[in-house]
């Protein structure tokens, strides 16, 4: 029998995994009715609160937090997690306060009687971590991730509104044979920037054709074979909106090979505004520009006056984008 975590005892329940963390916690702000479902589920999966971890939690140090980073291919050349260790990095600073970076694949967890607060940049593969760390009551930031069931604050990228920007900017250009290269789909952040593209199509009466979605993984390897693909169709693409520089950068260069010209043949827009774009693009590129830093250092901000009890847990922020027009895309006569 496997062992039940928060969210089952949630499912069960048919409550948000905050009420349920609530309940644990013995906290006051939760309707009767409620609290007997949720004590009625813990009893029913013979649920067992992770006292350690609250024990751990209310001994932690007062001067430091956890940054806790997903391990996936590349971070240590990643322009994602090198803003955002930035962002942190100078916010912790500011606050005279020491910071913790661990980088995990989910199996392997950070101390948390070692911190008085974590930031999760992005929670892809550390779930029950994040479970972890609620049901112990620590205060919890989560970036890159924008909920509204957990009970923790987050700051995150408005990345739906932003493809949407990068669309129909394209279409502006009389673009209407416009494909996409998409992120990895275990992220938020990939399936917005998709249902992004999808809608703005929709919403100027676009025919959203299955041949022009390509699914890729925010890498340049990705996009290599992928762009391929999309050059070499029989009515291939005027225009390609990646979900990432690295992909954007690496479609140019693909088309270059392949004597497609850019943007004379093909206009390509990308995500992240990752010094990619102008210094190493065989044409600069123009991409969305997303404030990584900044989100960053508001997520250590409102770490901090969590801790200090200045707001309370669920502080949620969604952050603008900016598009950054250079030479990669092209009006077509």
């Amino acid at each position: 029998m496997s062992i039940k975590n928060i969210r089952d005892v949630a499912r069960e329940a048919g409550v948000s995994i905050a009420t349920v963390s609530r309940v644990v916690n013995k906290q006051t702000s939760v309707k009767k009715y409620n609290k007997d479902k949720v004590e009625l589920a813990i009893k029913k999966l013979k649920f067992r609160p992770n006292v350690s971890a609250q024990r751990m939690a209310s001994k932690r140090n007062n001067n430091t937090i956890g940054l806790i980073i997903p391990r996936y291919t590349n971070i240590f050349h990643s322009f994602y997690a090198l803003q955002l260790l930035q962002g942190v990095g100078v916010a912790v600073e500011r606050m005279k306060m020491d910071l913790l970076v661990h980088i995990t694949n989910g199996d392997t967890f950070l101390n948390i009687s070692s911190v008085e607060g974590v930031i999760f940049a992005d929670i892809v593969g550390n779930e029950e971590q994040v479970d972890y760390v609620i049901e112990a009551g620590l205060p919890c930031v989560i970036m890159n991730y924008y909920t509204k069931d957990l009970p923790v604050s987050c700051t995150a990228i408005d990345n739906f509104n932003a493809s949407m920007d990068a669309v129909n900017y394209l279409i502006k250009l009389g673009h209407s044979k416009i494909a996409t290269i998409t992120g990895d789909f275990k992220t938020q952040v990939a399936i917005d920037r998709l249902n992004g593209y999808l809608i703005a199509l929709e919403k100027h009466k676009i025919e959203k054709k299955k041949d022009y979605i390509k699914y890729g993984d925010f890498e340049r390897e990705s996009a290599r074979d992928l762009t391929k693909e999309l050059i070499r169709m029989k009515m291939p693409p005027t225009a390609i909106f990646a979900a990432s520089d690295e992909m954007a950068v690496e479609a140019i260069r693909v088309c270059l090979e392949n004597g497609v010209s850019v943007p004379g043949d093909i206009s390509i827009i990308g995500f992240d505004d990752n010094p990619l774009a102008l210094n190493y693009s065989p044409i600069p590129l123009t991409t969305i520009r997303q404030p990584l830093h900044k989100m960053a250092v508001m997520a250590t901000k409102i770490l901090n006056d969590v801790i200090q009890k200045k707001i309370r847990a669920n502080k949620r922020i969604i952050l603008p984008t900016e598009l950054v027009e250079r030479g990669s895309c092209r009006a077509l006569d």
